[in-house]
């Protein structure tokens, strides 16, 4: 997750500690911006390896209307150096809105992330159901409404369920079965409309990757007490567990917050509610960064070769694979693969009328 100067959004993920977006508020961090980008496309703009830039991941401008002008201006500085490499931009609002994107750029590709809660530990099951996948169409066909309405393409840049932990989870086998239909459901709507994508992400420690950390290698052996202790304490928002503990605290603050001031649910990034509001800035921001110190002494007293020992745990020969999710993949890149050479096609980006998005903003978003 690359982050600007001064933070392009109130979330964890952008090294951002203070809730607070000070990227748009001030031009100095743009134009810091615009320079590195303006760099970034010198060293590049000959390279035929890349097939372009991704400027700003997940923004979050609560105006709305400044994220469209900086694109414009960013697009204008950079075609100067690059007139031939793709710019990726992503929405406002963590890649799902796009109130005030009044033109479109030339050589440009429009990015949505169609994360789902029913991918989540703490969200609705998947089962499979008819309402389920019309509610899964219908979320993603909001988040592309812009490039719907424009007839222009889409890029759904992120997406992708979390995995249970056979060691946390009794029933782990069963939950990831699901998450596997479900992520099924989603490449069958993606195929639908020929959305090009790609899944998030190749290799971590267990939560959502093609390849992940042996749970039983030196890494994940050292870290899992403090795993369990995020979980309990529900610091990580990505793997975000049911924790007694917590709600006894947070479900009475946020019910105060709501009698006293009702408003204060419609605070942006609004399609969040008191609950996300609090559970992000008081948990998985404040409280995970005060645990900081405490992760990195779970090293402390590590020799050179432990150290190193340490880092080869994510090495490819030391990792694991997902084999349900690699063999979901493999499938699919094979019927796409076949489709193509028979000439098929599926149902091309339809006009934004021709779809039902009524209620799906008050929809709970990821």
């Amino acid at each position: 997750m690359h982050t600007v100067p001064g933070g392009q959004n109130p979330d964890w993920h952008s090294d951002n500690v203070s809730n607070y977006a000070a990227f748009w508020d001030f031009k100095d961090h743009q134009d810091r911006t615009i320079w590195l980008w303006e760099e970034i496309a010198k060293h590049y703009k000959d390279n035929q390896w890349v097939a372009g830039f991704n400027p700003i991941n997940e923004p979050c401008d609560p105006e709305h209307y400044r994220l469209p002008a900086f694109y414009n201006r960013l697009e204008s500085a950079v075609r100067k150096i690059d007139p031939h490499h793709i710019l990726w931009l992503d929405g406002n609002t963590f890649a799902m809105e796009w109130k005030h994107f009044d033109n479109v750029l030339p050589n440009t590709v429009y990015a949505l992330h169609d994360y789902t809660m029913m991918g989540f530990p703490t969200g609705e099951r998947f089962k499979g159901t008819a309402e389920q996948k019309v509610k899964l169409e219908r979320q993603f066909l909001r988040k592309a409404q812009f490039q719907h309405t424009n007839k222009i393409p889409a890029w759904n840049g992120e997406f992708g369920p979390v995995y249970s932990d056979p060691n946390m989870d009794s029933n782990a086998e069963e939950i990831n079965h699901e998450r596997y239909s479900l992520l099924g459901a989603q490449l069958s709507i993606y195929d639908k409309y020929q959305i090009p994508w790609t899944i998030w992400l190749y290799k971590d420690i267990g939560v959502q990757g093609m390849v992940y950390t042996n749970p039983d290698g030196f890494w994940n052996k050292t870290i899992q007490p403090f795993l369990e202790k995020k979980r309990r304490l529900q610091l990580d928002a990505w793997g975000k567990y049911p924790s007694k503990e917590v709600e006894d605290v947070i479900n009475p603050l946020v019910r105060w917050i709501d009698s006293v001031c009702p408003q204060a649910r419609d605070t942006y990034p609004t399609p969040w509610a008191t609950e996300r509001h609090i559970v992000r800035s008081t948990l998985q921001t404040f409280l995970a960064q005060a645990h900081a110190l405490e992760f990195a002494s779970l090293f402390k007293d590590f020799t050179l070769e432990q150290l190193d020992e340490a880092a080869r745990s994510f090495s490819f020969d030391k990792c694991l694979q997902r084999d349900g999710l690699n063999k979901i993949l493999t499938d699919h890149a094979e019927i796409s693969k076949q489709a193509l050479a028979d000439g098929l096609s599926g149902e091309r980006l339809a006009p934004a009328e021709s779809f039902d998005i009524v209620g799906a903003a008050s929809e709970q978003l990821p």
